[in-house]
C-alpha cells in the first residue's frame, strides 16, 4: 500500500466514525426503541469505557517512559496495545450509544460549567486525535521516526487529554445515570 492510498484510508475511516457518532448522538438511530430489551450488561459499558479510557492514560504515560530512554520496542508494544484498547473503547462506545440511553448532567452552579467545558473539549478533540493517531502509527509503523516525532508532539498530548478527561466526565455524570 501507497502512502496516499493510507492517507485516503485514514481520511476515510476518520470521517466514518466521525459520522457514526454524530448519529448515535443526535438518536437518529435507535435500536432499542423499548429500554426494557436493552441487555443488562449494555448499562456497564460507560464505566467500562472509563476502566479502559483510565488504562489507555497509563499506557500513553509508559509509552512516553520508555520512549525517553530509547527502548522503542516496548515503546511500539504499548502504543500498539493502547490502540486496541481505545478501539474496544470506540466499540464499547458505539454500542452504548445505539441504545438510544441519554443521561443529562445534574449538577448545578459552576461545577455544571466545569462539566460541560470538559465535556466539550474532550468530544471536539476525541474526534480530532482520531486521524491524528492513525497518522502517527502509519509514520511509527513505517520507521519514518522524523515525521512520526512532529506528528506525535501534537498527537500524544490530545489523545492523553481525551482519554484523561473521558475518565473525569464519567466520574461526573455516573450519578445522573438512571437506567
Amino acid at each position: 500500500m501507497n502512502n496516499k492510498f493510507i492517507s485516503k484510508l485514514i481520511t476515510g475511516i476518520s470521517i466514518f466514525v466521525l459520522i457514526v457518532v454524530v448519529i448515535l448522538q443526535s438518536n437518529v438511530l435507535n435500536i432499542f426503541p423499548d429500554k426494557s430489551l436493552i441487555p443488562a450488561w449494555v448499562l456497564f459499558l460507560p464505566k467500562f469505557n472509563a476502566i479502559i479510557n483510565g488504562t489507555c492514560s497509563i499506557l500513553l504515560l509508559l509509552s512516553l517512559y520508555f520512549i525517553k530512554r530509547k527502548d522503542i520496542a516496548t515503546h511500539k508494544k504499548l502504543n500498539i496495545l493502547t490502540f486496541i484498547f481505545s478501539s474496544l473503547f470506540l466499540v464499547s462506545y458505539i454500542i452504548f450509544h445505539a441504545t438510544g440511553i441519554k443521561t443529562t448532567y445534574g449538577g448545578e452552579g459552576f461545577i455544571r460549567s466545569v462539566y460541560y467545558f470538559i465535556l466539550i473539549t474532550h468530544i471536539i478533540l476525541a474526534a480530532v486525535v482520531l486521524p491524528l493517531v492513525l497518522f502517527s502509527f502509519q509514520k511509527g509503523l513505517q520507521m519514518q521516526v522524523e515525521a512520526h516525532k512532529k506528528l506525535v508532539r501534537f498527537t500524544f498530548p490530545i489523545w492523553l487529554y481525551v482519554t484523561v478527561t473521558g475518565v473525569i466526565v464519567y466520574l461526573m455524570i455516573s450519578p445522573y445515570y438512571t437506567f
